[in-house]
């Protein structure tokens, strides 16, 4: 028996991927984190399938359902929002579950990022102005951050900063980031992305230094880079003429002109 790992999505039930709607069919057990999965992803649960609200679980607990629902000859849909690459908690789960010998499985989902620059409209990686993300966090009750992670170092890199968990440290998020992007630089707040309660706040560095007046949560993603709202970026190599490439080279233009 096997328990399935699976990334739901930043939030609109059909964000979920068709191998994760798959799964969760096929399982007589799902455990997913409470109100951050949408309850219409747990309509995918087959008739009388066993569906627990692992919020008010600690760690032993959930591992204790998955033993149980293995040695029944379930397996499991453990349902956790957005991708599980980060900030999932199930790094520690998958050891207690390899410590038990019990097999698993791990299905991507999208991120919350992801849904973010889909909501603002934009690339967060623009040719002449950056090609790099970086996503990050603040310290939290739930984690620490290590010494050299600081908003400060990765600020020196001018990067598209996507830092998650952060809104409620919205006022030194923007202390620390305009000595190295300026007052001036785009930013943004997207709440609850791809959710029927979205909101998105567009500004500068500046204008969120008093904080935002909306009653935003820690679901809140904030984004800074000077890809926010910028046309002065150069045009990629990628569709040009003469960019050779697999499909396209550029020594076949040549020849069909002769």
């Amino acid at each position: 028996m096997t328990v399935h790992f699976i990334g739901a999505g930043p939030g609109a039930a059909d964000l979920i991927t068709l191998r994760g709607q798959q799964l969760i069919a096929s399982c007589q057990v799902c455990l997913y984190a409470g109100s951050l999965v949408p309850s219409e992803i747990l309509t995918h649960c087959p008739d009388g399938a066993r569906i627990i609200n692992t919020a008010p679980l600690d760690l032993d607990a959930i591992i204790e359902e998955c033993m149980q629902a293995t040695e029944l000859g379930h397996d499991v849909a453990r349902l956790h929002s957005g991708d599980l690459s980060i900030w999932s908690a199930i790094g520690e789960q998958l050891r207690r579950l390899r410590k038990a010998k019990i097999n698993f499985t791990l299905t991507p989902g999208v991120p919350s990022f992801s849904a973010a620059a889909s909501a603002l409209g934009t690339e967060l990686t623009l040719p002449s102005l950056t090609q790099s993300v970086v996503l990050t966090r603040t310290p939290g009750r739930a984690s620490s951050m290590p010494d050299n992670e600081s908003l400060e170092n990765f600020a020196r890199t001018n990067a598209t900063l996507a830092i998650h968990l952060s809104i409620h440290n919205l006022k030194q998020v923007v202390e620390k980031l305009v000595p190295f992007y300026g007052g001036d630089c785009s930013a943004a707040i997207v709440y609850r992305a791809s959710w029927p309660d979205q909101k998105i706040i567009r500004g500068t560095l500046q204008s969120f230094k008093g904080g935002v007046s909306e009653e935003i949560e820690r679901t809140a993603l904030i984004l800074v880079g000077h890809v926010l709202g910028n046309e002065t970026f150069a045009e990629s190599s990628l569709y040009s003429t003469d960019y050779d490439r697999r499909f396209r080279p550029g020594s076949a233009n040549e020849e069909k002109k002769l």
